[in-house]
Parts: structure tokens; sequence; C-alpha cells
């Protein structure tokens, strides 16, 4: 069984139309975030959602993570689906959140873990080991007891993830994990991902990042304005240039920094 399965999956934001704006689609008062796309992910699977800001990367975690619904088409988390069981798919289902407001500014990362563990319905006696286990694989040992309100973006990154791992899901979204990180905790993220995909979390991340993409991918799913251009495997070794030749071609845009060069 696929661990996340999108069937035809279309997802629309309705909204008022700007007085004086004159796009066809704005008159519409719709945006169509993400146009009949279909894929799926199996355990043990990282896949990577590439693509620019605005190509339905985010609205694709949303949906699996049951914080919005298809407006048409299905979206299955271990054969549950999102729209009629999605208590089940929460169960299975892990986020990462990096906003400061996502945490209690006034407790330490130690005791905002606690209190998430609890939320997610992590057994007492196995919180304590576990919270040691997402600190140390999201290198926040030495800030386990430092307030949050003291942390800095590249901490609340961290912290996003360690949130989203307490609870051990069979299923774990990303979105963008390495902004803010320096380039070695970058780096230690990398394989924090690949490690946790050989203990059968399948990870779906959303990046724009060529190099990212690289890194960690087993299958590359290419998003443009809210369409699947592309549904493939990385072979070993492939590199983040050849990912960025492959990304222009399939969608006609200019690479402005090798314009720039």
């Amino acid at each position: 069984m696929d661990r996340v399965a999108f069937e035809s999956v279309r997802k629309i934001f309705r909204h008022r139309p700007a007085l004086f704006n004159w796009l066809g689609r704005e008159r519409s008062g719709e945006t169509v975030a993400l146009k009949d796309v279909s894929f799926s992910a199996a355990g043990s699977e990282v896949l990577v959602l590439l693509g620019p800001n605005g190509s339905g990367k985010t609205t694709a975690l949303k949906l699996i993570s049951t914080m919005l619904l298809p407006d048409a088409g299905s979206v299955r988390v271990g054969g549950y689906d999102a729209r009629r069981d999605p208590g089940a798919v929460r169960r299975q289902v892990g986020i990462a959140v990096a906003a400061e407001r996502s945490f209690f500014p006034r407790l330490s990362a130690r005791e905002n873990l606690e209190f998430f563990a609890a939320l997610d319905e992590v057994p007492r006696r196995d919180r304590a080991q576990r919270i040691k286990e997402v600190l140390r694989d999201t290198s926040l040992e030495e800030q386990a007891d430092t307030l949050v309100m003291k942390f800095s973006s590249g901490m609340y990154q961290k912290l996003g993830i360690a949130r989203a791992l307490v609870k051990r899901p069979t299923l774990l979204l990303l979105d963008e994990p390495t902004r803010s990180l320096d380039a070695a905790t970058t780096a230690h993220c990398w394989a924090t991902i690949r490690a946790l995909a050989r203990q059968d979390t399948t990870i779906l991340l959303a990046t724009h990042n060529f190099a990212e993409a690289a890194a960690v991918a087993d299958r590359l799913l290419l998003l443009h304005r809210g369409k699947l251009l592309a549904n493939r495997s990385l072979g070993d070794g492939e590199t983040a240039d050849a990912l960025r030749d492959f990304y222009f071609r399939l969608t006609g845009e200019i690479d402005e920094k090798i314009c720039n060069r």
C-alpha cells in the first residue's frame, strides 16, 4: 500500500477580486493552486516537491496534513481518506512548523517538546527518551533548556523539525527545512532525512533548492503553476546542476543567475 496517494487533486482558492484588477484569473475571483495532480509515495521514500514559490508545493503538504481539503480528487494517507478520516490521517503525519508563534516563547525547547509530545499522545513513559533523541537529531542538545524567545530563526527551524519528529510519524512533511540554517547544520539535516528514510519513514520535502533536492531525493516531483510537469527517480550522483538544467528545460523559464554571470 502507498504511504500517500494523490488522485486527480484540484485545489482552488476563492477570493474577492481587487478593484481595477484586469487580469483574467483575478476577475473570476479564483486561484487554482493545484490542477488535477496525481502521484504516490511508498514507505522509506524521500519524495521532493521541487518548484518556485507559488507552484503548489505548500498547498500539497497542507492537503496531506488535513489543514486543507481538496476541491476535487482524493488524498489518501496509509489507506485513509483525508476528507473522510482526518483523525486517522493526522495520527500518521508529522509536519514541521518553524514559525515563532507556533511555540511558547517563555518555555524552553525541551518544555515545548514535552507539551507537543503530550498533545500528540506520545506515551508518558516514552516522552523523555523521544525528546532526547529529537534534540540530538536536530543539533539542539545545547539549547534544550534555553527559552525559545531567545532562539534565532535557524533554531526555530530546527525546533519545528524536532516537534514533527517527536511523535515518530510514518509520514514526515518538510517545507523548506534548511531555510535559515548554516552550511554545517544543513548538511546534518540532510543526513538526518536520509537516516529517517532508512527507518521506514516516508518524507515529502518541498523546496526550490536544487542542491537540497539532489542531496536527499529518491524521486522528484516538478511542480509549476499548480501543474505536475515531471515525476521521476533520481539516480546516484545526480547533481544540482543537472537538476537545474532539467528544471529550466521543462518550465521554459530563464535562469537569471546564469544570465547574470
